[in-house]
């Protein structure tokens, strides 16, 4: 068991995806100051019941810890952070600090293993790639790997139009290929393999 430092949140972060923050509360102003100071990360969790500023009720059961990757002070004067997912995690038992802060004990789920892709996901890993480059300077922190059907997976999780409830629960599969496997009747990979062609993305790889 582990200690982690909470920040519900109504957004499922998975291994390896980005997220930016606008921090602005004290209690989050103070654990991003000791995430900073020690390099440690903290937990992100869905919000089943309750709001992100108010008062949170239940959680999901699975989470994933988040890493600081940059931060800068936003044109609103507030905090901005980039971080990227880590490793996920089972709730066990959670307590409120008296400064508002969410503290659980976790349980460390194992780390994914890398699973190649099949031949007819390539147009899926192609597709990616172009969305993909459209993040710009961003995308310098996702650490990409197109040959990994978890990793693809979960990067489509994030970008396709699903109910926080249906990510939940694409997040809380243990085996990492059957993310991809899930999400691709979501998708017209016949129709990806045609607009592709023979010669790959526009762009060329990345």
């Amino acid at each position: 068991m582990s200690e982690l430092p909470l920040f519900p949140l109504r957004t499922v972060l998975f291994p390896g995806g980005l997220l930016p923050l606008r921090i602005f509360e004290p209690r989050y102003l103070d654990l991003v100051r000791r995430c900073l100071r020690s390099g440690e990360t903290f937990g992100v969790v869905l919000i089943r019941d309750g709001g992100e500023t108010g008062p949170v009720g239940a959680l999901a059961e699975v989470g994933t810890s988040a890493r600081i990757l940059d931060f800068e002070t936003l044109p609103d004067g507030l905090l901005g952070l980039l971080c990227r997912g880590d490793r996920r995690f089972r709730l066990k038992a959670r307590r409120t600090q008296p400064d508002g802060l969410h503290v659980a004990e976790v349980e460390w789920l194992a780390e994914e293993v890398a699973v190649p892709l099949a031949p007819g996901q390539q147009p899926v890993a192609r597709l990616l790639r172009r969305v993909l480059a459209e993040l710009g300077e961003r995308g310098r922190f996702l650490e990409p790997r197109y040959d990994d059907a978890g990793w693809v997976g979960s990067r489509l999780a994030e970008l396709l139009p699903l109910e926080r409830d249906a990510q939940q629960r694409l997040l809380e599969l243990d085996d990492p290929g059957a993310r991809l496997r899930a999400l691709e009747p979501l998708l017209d990979t016949e129709a990806m393999s045609r607009q592709e062609g023979p010669a790959g993305p526009a762009g060329g790889e990345r």
